[in-house]
């Protein structure tokens, strides 16, 4: 079996080669990563499976992949694969469900603390030759605000078993868990609006799905708190950028923490990335030394194991097609 890397932010790959090779399967590694449709299927014309983080998977290029078996992702979202289009082509699709959870949901925390508490404004100042407990406005007691958290997965669930020592309550929303499944120690929320009407600062930890793109415009955000803080770190489109730019000028927020962009990098002159009250990392809220050679390990362990017994670990997308056919 031929695996084909199509994109990777590591430099060494000397992992992924070790596991296939032991395996007795070949790799071979796109040079560029693939960015577009195209570089896909001109990189993958003999790939039986797939390992990717980006590169977008689309009916186009299923289409001109017949040979394709299985596509697997070394961490928890699949959004850049039409899995829908994937089953119809019979193209597995597996991922790592639990990939990098705790320190993501570390991640997110951290940016939270660092924004009610102005870390990186007061830092800003001090290095600008300021000084002033109050330079950067006023700083609220964490033990009488609310921490919002939109979307209750491992990765939100862990965020609340952190935050709740901390914040006077934890507030949280997902329409999707079941009353005998909601996490103990968090509040459930009456609806949407009501999570962002009554969260001093919220969280965002959903996937992206044609009902989340876009989510958090202008009218959300218009219902938050005067004061309050936003924090990303699930996928940049979830929220519009356009809005939140609006929200920050008006001073409708008084901060938010990014760590994923709708496009990324973001452009230079892009308004948030520029923006004094806006806290920023770049899309490594997942990484830790551990966490990213375990989910590497285990996205191949995927195509190991499919092309063993027929069936990847973790299925997103149960595919028709088999590998002795």
């Amino acid at each position: 079996m031929k695996v084909v890397i199509a994109d990777h932010p590591q430099s060494d790959l000397s992992l992924e080669e070790n596991l296939l090779t032991e395996a007795g399967m070949s790799m071979a590694v796109a040079d560029p990563p693939c960015r577009t449709p195209n570089e896909v299927i001109r990189a993958a014309t003999d790939a039986e499976a797939l390992v990717l983080q980006y590169a977008p998977i689309t009916e186009a290029v299923l289409a001109a992949l017949p040979q394709l078996h299985i596509v697997s992702l070394p961490m928890i979202g699949v959004d850049p694969v039409d899995v829908e289009a994937a089953s119809r082509y019979g193209v597995w699709v597996a991922n790592v469900p639990d990939a990098c959870f705790k320190e993501t949901a570390v991640h997110a925390l951290a940016l939270a603390l660092g924004l009610i508490r102005h870390v990186p404004f007061l830092d800003r100042t001090v290095r600008a030759g300021g000084w002033g407990y109050n330079s950067t406005g006023v700083l609220r007691r964490p033990g009488n605000l609310t921490f919002g958290i939109l979307g209750l997965g491992r990765i939100g669930r862990y965020v609340a078993s952190c935050a709740a020592p901390i914040f006077r309550r934890v507030l949280g929303y997902d329409p999707l868990m079941a009353k005998e499944q909601w996490p103990a120690g968090v509040e459930r929320a009456e609806g949407l609006i009501s999570l962002f009407k009554n969260s001093d600062i919220l969280t965002l930890h959903v996937p992206l799905t044609r009902e989340t793109r876009g989510l958090v415009g202008s009218a959300l955000l218009a219902e938050m708190r005067p004061g309050a803080y936003l924090v990303n770190v699930s996928r940049g489109p979830v929220v519009d950028p356009l809005a939140l730019v609006d929200a920050l000028d008006s001073h409708h927020l008084a901060g938010a923490a990014l760590d994923v962009f709708e496009k990324e990098p973001p452009d230079k002159d892009d308004r948030l990335r520029t923006h004094p009250r806006v806290l920023l990392t770049p899309h490594a809220a997942f990484y830790s030394v551990e966490s990213d050679e375990e989910a590497r390990t285990r996205s191949i362990g995927n195509i190991i194991e499919y092309r063993r017994t027929g069936r990847p670990n973790h299925v997103v997308v149960a595919g028709t097609k088999s590998y002795n056919t």
